[in-house]
């Protein structure tokens, strides 16, 4: 069986190694004529982090990504509201990692290129079309580079093109550009000191007008006694405004987000000194897209960002990527008929994402978070005062459904690995 990816990122770069392991021919076309580490942080939740485990990365990702040890909310005045152990201290058999978006797509791509070859993974060849016959489906390509056009054949295409997939386009001519909830995003990435436990996720004030996430996400930095901060300002913006299409590489200005957290500085954390202190800039709307009633037809799927968009408020796109892409692999390897294998693929995972989208687009945290600064403007000296222990309970049952994934259920589902009579691990959800 011969699989085209459409796309290099990191759902596609996952299905390469994870084909490869279950013995399946794979290929990677991606369209920039160059990979670059691009982005800043990302979260892996341990569900994504057994999988790239399983696939032989367990010492590639701890050397390079900080295993996050909790999540705490806070106020914008820097009072504690929330936390959640994650990962290990969660009770998972695997830790939350975060990582540079970058470094974790190297370290794909080079454990593709070394397992599968450097021919594997194409560059400069942008997707344009596709056409199905009974035995095959013939891939329209065009080289960057020359402007040259081929047509590549394979048995099964896969649409790992992210959200402004052209394979998406293709399946669904008829829906439109992706929706914006009028939230838009500056990210960078600051070194600078630890801040409380050196492994915290912070997330400060709420998406009612402006919040603030930051985490460390370089274990080099923590071993010279640095934190490579990652963080993220959200503001909502006022109706009407318009935005660009979203990019992991588009330049943004510091002056457009600075003057919203000018006054946010705690005793812990400076937040308009490390927002001043980053590199460069990131900036883009906060978008996704209404789930599909279907994902793909006869010998074409979709994977990742391309299939289920989501906002990235519950660290799990990138995380569900991964899981699509051991899925797929696993249906794919139990059978020769390429159709029934992609129907049980998108059977597993296409019910499971779309409440995981919807479940974010409905922000359940925030909405607790929102309580706060409507009931303590000027801040508060105990949480009780404000919330009751129901709406703390509220806001932990929140982000549980936003992650998708359940402790005991994780730690005792079989494994997605392909091996010899084994049959799908049955799952709750299907999102673990």
């Amino acid at each position: 069986m011969r699989v085209l990816i459409a796309g290099g990122g990191i759902g596609g770069l996952t299905a390469a190694l994870s084909l490869h392991a279950a013995g399946i021919d794979a290929s990677v076309l991606e369209a920039a004529r160059e990979i670059k580490p691009l982005g800043v942080g990302i979260n892996l939740l341990p569900h994504a982090v057994r999988e790239l485990m399983e696939l032989g990365l367990a010492d590639a990702l701890m050397v390079t990504g900080i295993p996050t040890a909790e999540v705490v909310h806070h106020d914008r005045f820097g009072g504690r509201i929330w936390a959640q152990p994650r990962g290990i201290a969660a009770g998972y058999r695997w830790p939350q990692v975060s990582i540079h978006r970058g470094e974790l797509q190297g370290m794909l791509l080079a454990a593709v290129q070394r397992r599968l070859g450097d021919s594997s993974v194409r560059v400069g060849l942008a997707v344009e079309g596709f056409e199905q016959t009974a035995s095959e489906v013939r891939v329209a390509v065009q080289d960057r580079r020359t402007g040259e056009r081929d047509v590549v054949p394979a048995d099964v295409l896969v649409g790992a093109d992210g959200i402004h997939s052209v394979v998406r386009a293709q399946l669904h001519p008829a829906e439109g550009p992706p929706r914006w909830n009028g939230i838009h995003m500056w990210r960078g990435v600051t070194e600078g000191e630890p801040f409380l436990t050196g492994r915290s996720m912070i997330m400060a004030g709420s998406n009612l007008a402006a919040k603030f996430v930051a985490y460390p996400i370089s274990r080099s930095a923590e071993l010279r006694g640095r934190a490579a901060i990652n963080w993220v300002a959200e503001v909502r913006l006022h109706e009407g405004a318009a935005v660009a299409p979203g990019s992991w590489n588009r330049h943004g200005r510091l002056e457009d987000a600075l003057p919203h957290f000018a006054a946010w500085r705690f005793s812990w954390l400076d937040i308009p000194a490390l927002m001043a202190a980053a590199p460069v800039v990131f900036e883009y709307p906060m978008i996704d897209r209404d789930p599909l009633p279907s994902w793909g037809a006869g010998r074409v799927t979709l994977l990742g960002d391309a299939a289920h968009p989501m906002y990235p408020v519950g660290s799990n796109g990138a995380s569900q990527a991964i899981l699509d892409a051991r899925v797929l692999a696993w249906h794919l390897a139990q059978t020769s008929a390429p159709e029934g294998a992609l129907a049980a693929y998108e059977s597993a995972r296409r019910p499971p994402t779309g409440a995981l989208v919807l479940a974010n687009r409905a922000m359940g945290v925030d909405r607790v978070l929102a309580m706060v600064e409507q009931r303590a403007p000027a801040g508060f000296a105990r949480i009780e005062d404000v919330l009751s222990r129901e709406e703390l309970e509220e806001m932990d049952c929140s982000y549980t459904k936003m992650i998708g994934t359940d402790v005991e259920e994780l730690n005792a589902r079989p494994s997605w690995s392909v091996r010899e009579g084994t049959e799908a691990p049955a799952e709750r959800s299907g999102a673990s």
